[in-house]
């Protein structure tokens, strides 16, 4: 099986539909990213713990960034479903046709046939 190298000076195919990506793949991506934001969340208040007493700079900036990157990764989640929905389209509006001219039906009262089965 050969294997294709990725190049960065190739464009890439566009696509024919511009459908955006399916919803479970779109899923798994954030989560993907969300959990990396967390992994780093988590070493920064390791460190921030482990440096506390004897760098308290680097612990200052090791609390800043716990703090701060469950708000970015939230907002960069946003930003890139809203990326991936691609241009809108132009709303076609309806054209509205004139109403038909209605034509008021008589009310019409159908009774079942006599019988002349009076015994």
């Amino acid at each position: 099986m050969s294997r294709v190298r990725w190049r960065r000076d190739v464009v890439p195919a566009e696509s024919i539909t511009r459908a955006r990506a399916g919803l479970t793949r779109d899923v798994r991506g954030r989560q993907r990213r969300y959990l990396m934001a967390m992994v780093v969340r988590t070493v920064c208040v390791v460190l921030m713990a482990a440096t506390w007493n004897r760098w308290p700079v680097l612990a200052a900036c090791a609390l800043a960034g716990a703090v701060v990157i469950p708000y970015v990764a939230v907002v960069l989640a946003q930003a890139h479903w809203r990326q991936q929905r691609g241009p809108r389209h132009a709303v076609a509006h309806a054209v509205r046709e004139e109403p038909a001219v209605r034509v008021v039906l008589e009310p019409t009262l159908i009774l079942p046939p006599e019988s002349d089965a009076a015994a």
